[in-house]
């Protein structure tokens, strides 16, 4: 099967398309890299995301059209991808998308019910590409009574797992989060859990403070000095001490959070306030490590993934703050930081496209096992014959 994943996080720094050649299922899936890379996302867009996610910004109309808008988006990632490998676009087997999340309700407050939204019309890729679309993946878990996330654990466990080694991987992008692999190496003992914040406290504070969209390798962290008073003011944050199955993103730790952050501590130089932010996510990890997964397991090595993986100054207070843990990036051992959630997305779609569950309850709360995504037929399907797009199973 040849796929292409598509991943567009919180931190919106782009599209990570990652083309695969996959076989298999299950345990048995093997994942060949082909291309990787990151479409940037257009300013005029982005910056109708963040007013999409903004509960005093937003509009009916305004997420309607960008359904679309990020659909195209998506359609021209698919297409640039597999012209940059010189692969003909009609030898996809499926194109699997996230989507862009506009809002997340992990948990019923007041009047309005757990829920999440991705958009990035699944129906506007398949026409352009001419090929099926997996999408949509977190909505089942949510109505199996999960957070809807994480996701990856599934993929985590069948790529990484090691029988005899306590490993937790660790993704930072716009939000932290992270899964534990236990020695036992059984799915059911995993469990994952957003940590907080990744690089989007950091990205709007470099924005807002000095018009950059992120630290490029942690350099202007690098020049800052930790304000402890701030520190432990964010360390104060509910969620940071909350029990897992637990999830966050931009609602809680997005632009209108750095803003007050800013406006609170105005006496401090902007390096300083920058350099806190990226204690701040190291912190979190770390805090949360100590609380809920140290005290119960063994924890030998931390594998880093995410655009977070590049600051080096993030990555040196991450290892600082976790000193007898071994602590790398996947780079290390031989894989890529920027790739890892697009092909995670990849070998979701896999997982749906044969009838598997993919989701991991004890990560996310769900009640049971299900098989995740939606299916969008291209609508060319019929004229194409059903080699491309049936439904074959494979067997562990």
């Amino acid at each position: 099967m040849l796929a292409v994943g598509l991943m567009s996080g919180t931190s919106l720094d782009g599209i990570d398309a990652a083309l695969v050649e996959i076989k298999g299922c299950g345990l048995n899936t093997e994942v060949n890299l082909v291309e990787f890379e990151t479409y940037k996302i257009p300013d005029e867009i982005k910056s109708e995301i963040k007013r999409a996610c903004l509960e005093d910004k937003s509009s009916v109309d305004l997420i309607c059209s960008l359904n679309f808008k990020l659909g195209e988006l998506f359609a021209d990632a698919v297409i640039n991808i597999c012209n940059k490998a010189n692969i003909d676009i009609s030898k996809l087997d499926y194109v699997a998308s996230h989507g862009q999340t506009i809002y997340h309700i992990p948990r019923n407050k007041c009047d309005l019910v757990k829920s999440t939204l991705q958009i990035g019309e699944a129906s506007v890729i398949a026409y352009r590409t001419g090929t099926l679309v997996v999408s949509n993946f977190r909505v089942m878990d949510m109505a199996a009574h999960g957070e809807g996330a994480p996701l990856v654990p599934y993929t985590e466990y069948i790529l990484y797992s090691e029988k005899g080694k306590g490993v937790a991987l660790q993704n930072i992008g716009g939000i932290g989060n992270v899964t534990f692999l236990p020695a036992s190496n059984c799915i059911d003992d995993i469990f994952a859990f957003d940590t907080g914040p990744g690089n989007m406290a950091i990205d709007e504070a470099c924005n807002i403070l000095f018009g950059i969209p992120y630290d490029k390798d942690g350099e202007i962290a690098s020049k800052g000095i930790v304000n402890n008073e701030m520190l432990d003011e964010l360390m104060s944050i509910k969620y940071i001490n909350e029990k897992p199955p637990k999830t966050t993103g931009r609602e809680d730790f997005g632009q209108r959070f750095v803003e007050k952050i800013i406006s609170k501590y105005s006496n401090l130089k902007g390096e300083d306030i920058v350099a806190t932010l990226t204690m701040f996510t190291a912190k979190t990890i770390s805090h949360n490590y100590k609380k809920f997964i140290i005290p119960n397991n063994k924890l030998e090595r931390v594998i880093i993934a995410g655009g977070g993986a590049h600051n080096k100054t993030l990555i040196r207070f991450i290892k600082e703050e976790l000193e007898d843990i071994d602590v790398l990036i996947q780079e290390d051992i031989g894989f890529s930081s920027d790739a890892k959630e697009a092909i995670a997305f990849a070998v979701l779609g896999n997982e749906t496209l044969n009838n598997n569950f993919s989701n991991v309850p004890s990560a996310t709360g769900a009640k049971e096992k299900v098989i995740l995504g939606q299916i969008t037929m291209s609508p060319r399907v019929f004229m194409e014959g059903d080699r491309k797009y049936g439904f074959k199973m494979c067997k562990e």
